[in-house]
């Protein structure tokens, strides 16, 4: 089961965690240093719900909830 909005096709994003050590510089200290990168993902908000197709037809799918709250998804 992927993690994909069935309207929109919004997936997972990457990015990184970032672990510094130190006190930064504005509160006396010699600054941050940066001691560890790792990859992260970003998952999206995505709900299982019963929706409509135009012909009255019940389906459930996999949608995030930017498509439920503008309503670009008919539930039924």
């Amino acid at each position: 089961m992927s993690r994909v909005c069935e309207i929109c096709g919004k997936g997972p994003s990457t990015g990184n965690v970032i672990v510094r050590k130190g006190s930064p510089k504005y509160k006396g200290g010699i600054g941050l240093h940066t001691t560890g990168i790792t990859k992260r993902r970003f998952l999206p908000n995505l709900q299982t719900v019963r929706a409509t197709d135009g012909k009255g037809n019940t389906k459930r799918i996999r949608v995030c909830t930017r498509c439920l709250k503008s309503g670009k998804v008919k539930k039924g």
